[in-house]
């Protein structure tokens, strides 16, 4: 029989940008507040001196444990979907700190094309899509979500320049001048203006200087190690929760960390939340946890499936358009060009987000009228430090194996450049969430089944921006050109990106979201859902930058609530 503890302000399942940001903004305003963590607890100290490929890029050290808990997937509901046994196409953090220890530091803003995304299209294209496609407005605008996105830039000591045209107005410039301006990147700078685009250092959350928060945490300059995708930082140059929000939220004194705890269910009476009833890990002794208010506020799929496993919401039906939990799930797509050159070049050093881009082909920065699609592509170079173990580009007709693939490997390991893109994802009625009617998770809950595939918006955009990524690889000088291929069906493997999305969209009114503009459930006023679940689709950019947007904004309706109650909206 489950232990009932003491009844507390608020408690989050979940403790990542999102959990941490909710933390430490609720203590600070009085709030008392439990955040339960799945995973172990963690900080700078694990890091330290472990920089081990093998480990953490190649094992996954970081990650999800696929054994306990993984997705099932499928293309298509008239397939069978099996369980995901080993990380790919995605990367699903473990541990305090989620997915924002491992991750790679861009953090970008959306553009105002995104938050008014159908409005928008319709004004300039008409019907540009087919009723297939369930674009729509978020429910708030880019203006309303800016202080936000300045609140969160700050707390994450963001390194960036303010020379990108294609961005929406900000009230204030970037906390930090821009990470190192490298050869590297002035190649790509140089070829991107030959072809009349407006290159940009990419907004880094990796200090490039000495840095002190609003909330008074430290950050150290980066050192340019080439360790920071897949790995926590040693340095405690790359922002991540347990060196900002979490270290803020404890110092409050009104706030209790525990790790270890796997939430397996919601509860409920009369139309409100009471509680989260979890499991430790370790001792698989069973918890309820009640409190005043619930907050949501782990990864993407773990949301969804936590409100479904619970009976909160009405699960979406493709068949017949019903519903909204599990609606709206979208990815990416991810072109890339590989330019081998002559010259050799330093690739050994780097860091996550040292990079620079183009949005020229981005959101509705150009003409869409006689094109197949709508949105667009983040284009960039990054050098993020080559690794010797996964970094092995070789020139096309090269065997893949024996004296000759080494030469290969070995001669255009620090003579080849990338040119990648991460392309917006509309949302299409045949992509969603669901719960699966087969296979179960360690705790006995279903798995979540994912059903995704590419679709013919996501094919034109892929050869469209294809065709960009070559023509600048060729502008930087490259003597050879490989590029990747369109995949006609979306495959859980190989990796692509994490930046899942949908499954808990927002909105401006219950008919069409799970959630409104400040995260509060529609069915239940005392429960909140934050994450990129929240996203009516996906842009051509990172999305973290605008999940830490919206979780202030979620902060400072559960306080709001805290005081009032009711409906925010």
């Amino acid at each position: 029989m489950a232990k009932v503890l003491k009844k507390v302000d608020v408690v989050t399942a979940g403790v990542g940008f999102a959990g941490g940001i909710v933390a430490a903004e609720c203590a600070k305003a009085g709030l008392s507040v439990v955040g339960l963590e799945r995973g172990e607890k963690r900080g700078l100290a694990d890091f330290q001196e472990i920089h081990d490929e093998w480990r953490y890029a190649v094992n996954y050290g970081l990650m999800q444990d696929l054994s306990k808990e993984t997705v099932t997937f499928r293309n298509d509901r008239s397939m069978k979907a099996l369980p995901m046994r080993r990380l790919g196409s995605f990367l699903l953090g473990d541990g305090l700190g989620g997915s924002g220890v491992h991750w790679n530091g861009m953090e970008f803003r959306f553009f105002p094309y995104d938050f008014e995304i159908k409005t928008m299209t319709e004004k300039r294209y008409g019907n540009k899509l087919s009723k297939d496609y369930l674009i729509r407005d978020w429910g708030l605008t880019y203006d309303e979500l800016e202080p936000y996105y300045d609140r969160f830039e700050k707390i994450t000591a963001v390194s960036g320049s303010d020379s990108n045209p294609m961005e929406g107005k900000r009230a204030n410039p970037y906390p930090l001048p821009p990470l190192a301006d490298t050869p590297i990147l002035q190649k790509f700078g140089s070829a991107a203006k030959s072809l009349k685009c407006h290159p940009y250092i990419l907004p880094a959350a990796i200090a490039s200087e000495p840095y002190v928060n609003p909330d008074g945490e430290r950050l150290n300059p980066c050192q340019y190690c080439g360790y920071c995708e897949r790995f926590g930082c040693e340095y405690n140059s790359k922002a991540s929760p347990v060196n900002t929000v979490i270290p803020t939220a404890l110092k409050t004194g009104r706030y209790e960390l525990r790790c270890n705890c796997n939430v397996v269910e919601v509860l409920k009476k009369g139309g409100k939340a009471t509680g989260l009833r979890y499991i430790d890990t370790l001792t698989m002794e069973e918890y309820i946890q009640p409190a005043e208010i619930v907050v949501l506020s782990s990864f993407v799929m773990n949301n969804a499936k936590l409100l479904m496993v619970s009976g909160i919401g009405e699960q979406y039906n493709p068949a017949t358009g019903r519903g909204t939990l599990g609606k709206n799930y979208c990815y990416q797509i991810t072109p890339a060009t590989t330019g081998f050159f002559d010259k050799e070049m330093n690739v050994f050093a780097g860091a996550g987000a040292l990079g620079i881009g183009i949005d020229d082909y981005n959101a509705d920065y150009f003409d869409h009228s006689n094109l197949d699609f709508i949105h667009g592509a983040l284009i960039s170079l990054l050098q993020t430090g080559k690794r010797p173990i996964e970094s092995n580009a070789v020139p096309a007709g090269t065997p893949g194996w024996g004296a000759k693939f080494k030469e290969a490997s070995l001669y255009n390991f620090n003579r080849s450049l990338s040119v990648s893109a991460q392309g917006a994802s509309m949302p299409h009625k045949e992509n969603y969430l669901s719960l699966d009617d087969t296979y179960k998770d360690a705790y006995g809950l279903p798995l979540l089944r994912m059903t995704y595939n590419f679709t013919d918006q996501d094919r034109a955009l892929f050869r469209f921006i294809t065709s960009k990524t070559e023509a600048i690889v060729r502008a930087m000088g490259a003597k050879s050109v490989s590029s990747k291929p369109d995949s006609r069906n979306y495959n859980i493997v190989p990796y692509q990106t994490t930046h899942n999305t949908g499954g808990t969209i927002m909105g401006a009114e219950p008919g069409g979201s799970v959630v409104n503009t400040y995260a509060q459930h529609w069915d239940m006023d005392n429960l909140f859902v934050i994450g990129a679940g929240n996203f009516p689709h996906n842009s051509g950019r990172n999305p973290t930058g605008t999940v830490g947007a919206l979780s202030y904004r979620c902060a400072e309706g559960i306080i709001k609530y805290g005081s009032k109650g009711g409906s925010l909206v």
